[in-house]
């Protein structure tokens, strides 16, 4: 394969695999706790538990998902992944009481770690050194645009169809993704004596990329911070009597990320993440405090172009800087410690904010959120910043040496 060459036969039907696996996952998060409350007569704690187990699967297998990766092969992994996800979402055809849909949404969450965290090593793994920063960017657009299909069909389908139409939609787009592993041709990874002795046994730096653990803090902060206009924009927007302005939040913000992504990957490719990741977080916290002071509508959806700006920035560069700085026989572990990480970040950011919101109210609590933004400025500087331009020289000779290998 040449080495400059982006969009091969394998790179689109990953990026395929990880788009279906996400409609999958953004449909039935956004009924399934309505799913819970009307079929089963849950109270809202035990529904919304019925979303959250899910992430608390995902995030648990996310330990092991990195060592399982190297002890059986990046396609048998995912492979393993897809089949068990497609297994869960048709065991929800016959869930029919609150413990077992709690069940099965666990191990549905299992499976996506899994297929998650294999399908971001294999791009990583197969898209050329010098373009890693493109190539993530154009391979991390597929989620973004599974947040915007994924809903839509979930809403559109409850307003019109069932739930046994809803987890029919969900089967076909797992099954999709199964019908697409065999199309990926994928060399089994060898590793030398000296790597395999080091991978062997269960240890805390085997479970972990430990040098990918300062970049995943700044992901994990950056994560959180995004969380809270998830889940409180649509509280917020009544208190504002901006609700009209909400709902064209995500379409703006997700339109601005199809558009500022490339651009982005290219530029950290060309100038390094130092130019990409500064001012990514003054924009970022710019769109937060502009989201924070906003009165009239379109201030709210100017605040969605920064944001999507900022963190699309910062999400997509993340990544590829925990990529760039292992070496490739461990890219499952730093895929998945950057994934549970954010996984992290998401999980608790709506319930630590949610403790200061009584005290200072949204308007207060987004403009704390716009100012540890800032601050993640200095923390990044001085977790990864100030030593990007030696690790860059330094993952260049790896890879050199990796290739050479």
């Amino acid at each position: 394969m040449e080495q400059s060459k982006l969009w091969t036969k394998e790179f689109i039907v990953n990026a395929l695999i990880n788009f279906f696996i996400a409609v999958n996952f953004y449909l039935l998060m956004v009924i399934i706790s309505d799913y819970a409350m009307k079929e089963f007569g849950s109270a809202p704690s035990e529904a919304g538990f019925s979303a959250s187990i899910f992430i608390i699967g995902a995030l648990l297998v996310r330990l092991f998902a990195g060592k399982l990766l190297v002890r059986i092969g990046y396609k048998a992994t995912l492979a393993l992944g897809v089949i068990t996800g497609l297994a869960m979402t048709l065991l929800y055809f016959g869930v029919n009481d609150i413990y077992l849909l709690l069940m099965v949404r666990f191990w549905h969450g299992l499976s996506f770690g899994i297929t998650t965290t294999a399908s971001a090593t294999i791009v990583a793994d197969i898209m050329p050194i010098n373009r890693r920063g493109e190539g993530i960017a154009y391979y991390s657009l597929c989620p973004i645009l599974a947040t915007a299909i994924g809903p839509f069909l979930g809403m559109f389908i409850s307003q019109h169809g069932s739930y046994s139409m809803m987890f029919s939609v969900c089967a076909i787009a797992s099954a999709i993704s199964l019908l697409l592993v065999p199309l990926l041709s994928l060399p089994r990874k060898e590793l030398t004596a000296g790597q395999m002795e080091e991978m062997r046994g269960l240890k805390l730096s085997n479970l972990i990329e430990l040098p990918v653990i300062p970049i995943a803090i700044i992901c994990l902060i950056v994560f959180m911070s995004y969380s809270s206009i998830v889940s409180f924009l649509a509280v917020y927007a009544q208190e504002i009597d901006l609700v009209e302005a909400a709902s064209f939040f995500f379409i703006i913000y997700a339109l601005v990320v199809f558009i500022s992504r490339p651009i982005i990957g290219r530029l950290f490719d060309a100038k390094g993440e130092n130019k990409v990741m500064y001012p990514a977080f003054v924009i970022f916290a710019a769109g937060m405090f502009l989201f924070s002071h906003s009165h009239v509508g379109y201030q709210l959806l100017l605040a969605a172009v920064l944001v999507g700006i900022g963190f699309g920035a910062i999400q997509s560069s993340t990544l590829a800087i925990a990529v760039k700085m292992t070496p490739s026989y461990r890219l499952g572990l730093a895929n998945s410690t950057y994934l549970m990480f954010s996984d992290i970040g998401m999980g608790t950011g709506p319930l630590l904010v949610g403790f200061i919101i009584p005290f200072i109210g949204y308007r207060g609590m987004y403009t704390v959120v716009a100012v540890v933004l800032l601050a993640c400025l200095f923390l990044y500087y001085f977790l990864h910043g100030r030593t990007a331009n030696y690790r860059k020289h330094h993952s260049a000779r790896r890879a050199s040496e990796d290739r050479a290998a």
